[in-house]
């Protein structure tokens, strides 16, 4: 094989200059010619024009060619047989699996629309192609007029009479209504396309500058007998936080309904409490709101008025043991800071595709609008965890209320009408665990995207009311809640699951190929910027952000006029990865990537580390009655056949870029729909 490129040029350090010792090639065939190589790369110098190819070197390039495409083919053709045999078990055996159980009226209502479409869609089908096979594609393109429908058309019969009819009305009456739609979704998705890049170029701005939260002052070391040091007092989830210990007090808060957990947790408890850590356990029988009744009640104790500080820990978060110092210092001389957030990062964000896509999101949320909004308007949403509150801001913002599912944007928002302050630190990390089934994944995003237009509903007044200013009620409004909350949903739904179908039957609204291909490119690669490794999985990414948009969107339909379950708090299920020794293990691997010492990490002897070995010991033991069951979500499996009937529709008009689109797309909903994607549930 001949490459068509000089590489001398990049090999030599004298600009081109050939050294070398000649060199003769005799072919062991006498057909062929004597070669001379001046220099090692002669060889791979382009061939003369003049000198013809070598028919021998053709026939090894054709073959291995043709090797990679049988190759790609075989690969293309065993993931399309895998797929149709899921297909068959699932769908038509049912085996294995359970079908969605969608409460939600909302749910039904749109699952029940969505199967109109596609009803309505196959019989289209099936009607145009009967008119593409007698030859009647009557259709008027935006970009050539010449094929309107003459008024003096030969009727060559009933059928065609129909057709005909139909072309005109669909001309005349759908078509602009569609395109309407389609123009307004796009104007809404321009202008978040708009905001999402002014957030990176802040970013971008923040790391050119190297803006950082200051501390008032040196950093103070750690002494509990100096009454000088600035270590007040502070509430923590944690026991192993590096802070005198008698300046901190742990509440350890369980709603959980398990005895055999509830007793692990009163064991742990108890064997802290014995090593001289403050320490009190907590439970609750009855969960009258959810997480933030659980809250409101452990600050509503007596001996929580003499501390100053509360830092805030989901189950699965693990902070490192100088958190406290890095991030309580921040409240020194600025009285008016509320809140101080860390950044979260996931132990298991490589463990499947579910996880990764997660991964890009999460990146871009914390390294991008965080850390923009807090530097540049000292305000941003609490993340409900690895974050540290000023009590008396809690306070004087009417504490938790039970009036949400989003416990924590309400506090926060709260605190911004109230003029508290927030920080938000990148540069301080808390380990979580990221959930890794596609249905505990589905329910945690119905919960954030249904929990903002609740709270926008209640909040909408106070905003108006309230003393901020006008750029900052602004923000609040427009930004913060309806174009983040509402029209993000709205449009990816209503864009490119349900316009963009239509556009393949009422070809005369069409959708320019920008913002099929280009533009929606051009935001996932801002997307991905914050985290460079997940640079493949841009498609994946892009296609799976589609397929989502049909649960947030019914979340915000549902949240923003209280139907079905919006008030639900249903807990999100994670596999347990942010355990000891999967934190441990991670912890080397940062601090050997970073080329800094290792942090130690003390083991455990509580009771925890029993209810490790009976879980090895109960997952080590067959047990045949134990069986792996995927469910099977029906809006997503409708929409994807709604997408594929649609992309064998565009065929019909040679719409090259729109059926590719369609059909990866309706592809990526089946997946979705059949659960194959993140790990199965047992």
């Amino acid at each position: 094989m001949v490459p068509g490129i000089d590489m001398s040029k990049w090999w030599g350090k004298d600009g081109g200059e050939r050294k070398g010792t000649p060199v003769i090639v005799k072919m062991e065939n006498p057909n062929y010619s004597l070669l001379e190589i001046e220099s090692p790369d002669t060889a791979f110098r382009a061939v003369e024009k003049d000198r013809g190819k070598n028919a021998k070197q053709m026939t090894w390039v054709l073959l291995l060619r043709a090797h990679k495409a049988a190759g790609c083919v075989a690969w293309v053709g065993n993931g399309v047989l895998s797929l149709l045999s899921t297909i068959k078990k699932r769908l038509i055996l049912g085996e294995g699996v359970k079908m969605e159980n969608d409460k939600s009226s909302k749910g039904k209502l749109l699952y029940r629309i969505i199967l109109g479409f596609l009803i309505t869609a196959l019989a289209f089908l099936a009607f145009e192609m009967f008119a593409h096979f007698n030859g009647w594609q009557y259709y008027l393109q935006t970009s050539n007029l010449s094929m309107i429908i003459p008024r003096t058309i030969e009727i060559q019969g009933l059928f065609h009479q129909v057709y005909v009819g139909w072309v005109d009305f669909r001309v005349e009456y759908i078509a602009p209504l569609i395109q309407f739609l389609s123009n307004f979704c796009v104007l809404l998705f321009m202008i978040q396309s708009v905001d999402r890049l002014v957030l990176c170029f802040g970013c971008f701005w923040i790391k050119i500058k190297g803006i950082k939260p200051k501390v008032e002052g040196e950093p103070k070391p750690i002494d509990a007998e100096n009454p000088g040091s600035f270590y007040p007092m502070s509430i923590s989830a944690v026991c192993q936080l590096d802070w005198p210990k008698d300046k901190i007090l742990i509440q350890v808060l369980d709603d959980s309904d398990d005895e055999s957990i509830q007793w692990l947790i009163k064991s742990e408890c108890s064997k802290w409490s014995q090593k001289g850590v403050n320490i009190i356990y907590r439970h609750r029988l009855v969960r009258t709101g959810y997480k933030a009744g659980n809250l409101k009640s452990a600050m509503n104790c007596d001996y929580v008025k003499d501390y100053e500080f509360v830092a805030i820990f989901d189950a699965d978060f693990q902070p490192k043991p100088d958190f406290l110092q890095q991030t309580v210092p921040h409240f020194e001389g600025k009285p008016e800071v509320g809140l101080v957030q860390a950044r979260w990062t996931f132990v298991n964000k490589d463990e499947n595709l579910l996880t990764r896509l997660q991964y890009i999101n999460l990146c871009f949320h914390f390294e991008v609008e965080q850390q923009v909004n807090g530097v540049y308007l000292s305000f941003f949403g609490f993340n409900g965890t690895a974050g540290v509150w000023r009590i008396k801001a809690l306070e004087d913002s009417g504490g938790w209320l039970e009036r949400t599912t989003v416990e924590d944007m309400d506090i926060a928002v709260r605190a911004h009408l109230n003029g508290w302050k927030f920080v938000y630190l990148n540069d301080v990390r808390v380990l979580c665990e990221l959930p890794e089934s596609y249905e505990a994944y589905r329910k945690q995003q119905h919960r954030w995207h249904s929990g903002p237009m609740q709270l926008f509903r209640l909040c909408f007044p106070a905003i108006i009311s309230s003393k901020l200013s006008s750029l900052k009620k602004a923000n609040l409004i427009l930004l913060f809640f309806l174009l983040r909350k509402l029209i993000l949903p709205f449009y990816s739904f209503t864009l490119f699951c349900i316009i963009l179908p239509l556009t393949m039957f009422v070809p005369e609204a069409e959708l320019p190929l920008w913002v099929i291909c280009y533009i929606p490119v051009f935001m996932s690669l801002l997307n991905i910027l914050p985290s460079p490794s997940s640079f493949p999985f841009i498609v994946p990414y892009l296609l799976f952000e589609n397929t989502m948009s049909v649960t947030k969107f019914n979340a915000m339909i549902s949240g923003l006029f209280q139907l079905g379950s919006s008030y639900e708090w249903i807990v999100t299920k994670k596999a347990g990865r942010s355990s000891e020794p999967d934190l441990v293990a991670m912890e080397e691997r940062e601090t050997k990537a970073m080329n800094q010492p290792q942090l130690f990490r003390g083991a455990s002897d509580s009771g925890l580390s029993e209810l490790t070995k009976l879980k090895e010991h109960q997952d080590a033991t067959p047990n045949p009655a134990k069986k792996k069951t995927n469910k099977i979500y029906k809006k997503e499996l409708t929409l994807a056949f709604l997408l594929l009937t649609a992309a064998l529709r565009s065929l019909l008009s040679a719409q090259g870029v729109h059926f590719y689109f369609l059909l990866f797309q309706g592809v990526t909903f089946l997946l979705v729909g059949l659960d194959l994607i993140g790990e199965q549930m047992s």
